[in-house]
């Protein structure tokens, strides 16, 4: 099996890749499961624009720091805690699962660096793929199965997401909209809890934005993306008591 170059990083999730063969993968299946073990103890899982809408209604949304920015859902204030998900990946109540995590173990990627051509690939080392006793398999013959070729098309429809959403950051950067991140949570004994390590949307420098820019962002969506993520940081304070009802807060520091 044709794995990842070794001098490739894999992505959040991926212990290993290999290109999908119908000759090395003819036996292989792949199955459904209602609990996300690898998303368990996760805290922070990339997001598409596209997705805002609907995540911004159980995360706050917040970006990457450092180059090259992208989205990414709050899942829990500290690392390690996901206070959506328990130990076991079960998940327990209904809430938006971000294609980032709902694509694995499978994803695109181009297995010749000089190439655009994108294949399907998969983590080999995942329970929810091989020579399964269930399952649907992953080829008929040397041809795509319907299951597979759904997973591609799946993936594909990421890719676009991907693209649109490196669209709308580079808006961001052109119009110097992102600023250092700072989340401030007080519990009430005068020392409050703070979050760093992010960037957001500097809402004093959107506000100052010449009106064609924002009437052209009004009419192509993007202010409304804007807003979402901006809306959505009012969820922190219920991430954290969250965390602090699951016995997963940080230590509340004593009055000195």
């Amino acid at each position: 099996m044709a794995s990842a170059p070794d001098n490739v990083s894999l992505p959040l999730f991926y212990n290993d890749l290999v290109l999908l063969s119908s000759q090395e993968h003819s036996n292989w299946k792949s199955r459904a499961t209602d609990k996300a073990t690898w998303l368990a103890n996760v805290n922070t899982v990339p997001l598409t624009v596209e997705e805002f809408p609907l995540a911004q209604r159980n995360f706050p949304i917040v970006f990457t720091a450092g180059e090259n920015p992208f989205p990414i859902a709050l899942m829990g204030l500290n690392e390690g805690v996901n206070v959506f998900v328990e130990d076991d990946g079960n998940v327990p109540q209904p809430v938006y699962i971000p294609a980032y995590v709902r694509r694995y173990p499978f994803l695109l990627a181009r297995v010749q660096p000089d190439s655009e051509e994108m294949s399907l690939c998969v983590d080999p080392t995942s329970d929810l793929v091989g020579e399964l006793d269930e399952g649907q398999p992953l080829f008929d013959g040397n041809e795509p199965s319907e299951s597979c070729r759904a997973t591609l098309q799946f993936c594909e429809q990421f890719e676009i997401a991907g693209q649109k959403t490196a669209s709308f950051m580079a808006e961001l950067e052109k119009h110097n909209l992102l600023m250092d991140g700072e989340l401030n949570i007080d519990v009430g004994n005068g020392q409050p809890f703070n979050y760093r390590g992010f960037r957001m949307v500097d809402e004093n420098k959107l506000r100052e934005l010449r009106g064609d820019i924002l009437r052209n962002w009004n009419q192509s969506g993007l202010l409304a993306l804007i807003y979402a993520h901006l809306f959505s940081l009012d969820l922190v304070r219920d991430i954290f008591g969250r965390q602090v009802e699951q016995g997963k807060g940080p230590a509340v520091p004593q009055p000195v």
